[in-house]
């Protein structure tokens, strides 16, 4: 029986965020960097467990995404992994039914994120968009293009009225921007 956990990161042991961190490392086969690590905490994380098997998890992050002339309150989701033997049966989706819940409860005007070609169809099967304009980073020295993210963001419209067309920029961290 499968039971879904939603915390804030505060409320996470040092066992409980040491499996999580195991968990991404063995999802991402040793692709997943300390930057990474360090952009999936601060929010609020969805775990799914197996009895004491931490088996799924994702997490939901703000950040200020531009777009429009405004800048968005958005929610945006990290790390989301299922471990290798548990894939395809229905982890993921409930990981990203919890973290959609999270995003739908007015702290959020956009819900976005970055996804892995694979993972796409988890998304796009979930309603989430493909934002099909330019994306660029705000970094310390002015709007940078990040043209090699174009095709692999996803957007899931809340309040915010949006072009999907038209320029996505995001809010600079070191690491992976986007």
């Amino acid at each position: 029986m499968t039971d879904v956990r939603t915390a804030h990161t505060s409320q996470l042991g040092g066992e409980e965020l040491a499996a999580v961190r195991a968990l991404l490392d063995e999802a991402f086969e040793g692709d997943f960097s300390d930057d990474d690590w360090d952009h999936s905490v601060g929010g609020v994380h969805v775990l799914v467990r197996d009895g004491d098997e931490l088996i799924g998890h994702g997490a939901v992050v703000q950040r200020r995404l531009l777009h429009g002339g405004r800048a968005l309150r958005t929610g945006y989701v990290e790390a989301v992994a299922v471990r290798a033997d548990r894939r395809r049966r229905g982890v993921g989706s409930a990981v990203m039914a919890e973290l959609e819940r999270v995003l739908r409860h007015g702290a959020y005007e956009l819900g976005a994120l970055g996804a892995a070609e694979d993972a796409a169809p988890l998304y796009t099967g979930r309603g989430w968009r493909l934002w099909r304009g330019p994306s660029s980073v705000l970094s310390p020295t002015g709007i940078r293009r990040t043209e090699e993210e174009d095709g692999y963001l996803y957007v899931r419209p809340l309040t915010a009225k949006l072009d999907l067309d038209g320029e996505l920029v995001c809010d600079w961290r070191p690491g992976d921007v986007w």
